[in-house]
């Protein structure tokens, strides 16, 4: 799972980007003496330089799905809670053992599946998606949004504007 990105590890990043500019510029004789000046590591700063990118832009190598299939997840998860169907964490769990086993050209005895904390673990690290406990509808609300009901209420409005002349 990437980094979490902080209001420090963000300065921390820009720091790093200034001093690597400023040493390619010219206007330090060392990178080591541009590191001091804009109060940044040394040694991750090389790193840098010499290509390295930060942990938090990494993609971890353990990870069970591809960048498509958790899109594809996803947009399944969202289309259904587009159509007023919650999804829960179980069928988060279910529909990415599907997308593993499709994948896979294991025997049916050992395919792979998820863990048991990934699907909170993917809400979590996805942005766009979000849990939230869902509520009972309640019974006299729904009832206020009945067209039949509605109407009817119009009627009563438009036959006493009719009557007393409003």
């Amino acid at each position: 799972m990437p980094q979490p990105t902080t209001p420090e590890s963000v300065q921390k990043e820009g720091r790093i980007a200034l001093a690597i500019q400023a040493f390619r510029q010219g206007q330090f004789n060392s990178l080591k003496a541009a590191c001091i000046s804009y109060d940044v590591l040394y040694s991750t700063t090389r790193d840098r330089v010499k290509g390295r990118v930060p942990r938090r832009d990494l993609q971890p190598k353990n990870r069970k799905l591809t960048e498509l299939e958790e899109s594809t997840l996803i947009q399944w998860i969202l289309s259904m809670e587009n159509r007023g169907l919650p999804i829960r964490l179980e069928s988060i769990r279910q529909m990415a053992d599907i997308l593993l086993q499709k994948r896979s050209t294991a025997d049916p005895k050992n395919q792979p599946t998820v863990g048991k904390c990934w699907p909170s673990n993917f809400v979590r690290r996805h942005d766009s998606l979000q849990s939230k406990y869902t509520r009972k509808y309640d019974y006299q609300r729904a009832k206020c949004e009945d067209p039949v009901a509605i109407r009817a209420w119009f009627r009563l409005v438009q036959n006493t504007i009719a009557k007393y002349g409003i």
